[in-house]
């Protein structure tokens, strides 16, 4: 049996870069940043980075365009895929990435902006469509006997 699969949990070192293919399909590339934090022999706090990079397609491509930016945090579940091409120097390069299979936006803070093409940055209060119910247990109506959960 054989298995590829990768899973991060990062934060996008740069605004994510939409590109569409001669036949149409979206792609967009993006870099994460892991940490990893660990104590030396000598009991020092160490700390060390990975830089990540990172190829969706298609609807997932349009989200993760729309809806990130530096610095957010994302969890990318995907597979390692290595390419190859030939430079514009005749020298034959290679790159590994990983092709998201599934990605998980991470929560933003309070007022931050969304971006969509073609209009103005956006924050979350001027997107917001209503308040989030109040469920009064008081009420008369309803009972926490009768509630499912």
């Amino acid at each position: 049996m054989n298995l590829n699969k990768v899973v991060l949990i990062g934060r996008l070192t740069a605004d994510p870069e939409l590109r569409t293919t001669p036949s149409g399909a979206h792609v967009t590339s993006f870099s994460i940043a892991t940490n990893r934090n660990w104590a030396d022999k000598d009991g020092n706090k160490r700390e060390e980075t990975e830089f990540h990079n990172i190829v969706a397609w298609g609807r997932q491509a349009d989200v993760v365009n729309q809806f990130s930016k530096k610095g957010n945090l994302i969890m990318i579940e995907g597979r390692l895929q290595t390419r190859s091409w030939e430079g514009k120097d005749g020298q034959t390069r290679k790159t590994t990435e990983i092709v998201a299979e599934r990605i998980q936006l991470g929560p933003r803070a309070a007022g931050t902006a969304t971006r969509s093409a073609g209009s103005e940055d956006k924050t979350e209060a001027d997107n917001k469509q209503e308040d989030m119910p109040v469920i009064d247990l008081d009420s008369d109506d309803i009972k926490p006997e009768d509630l499912p959960f």
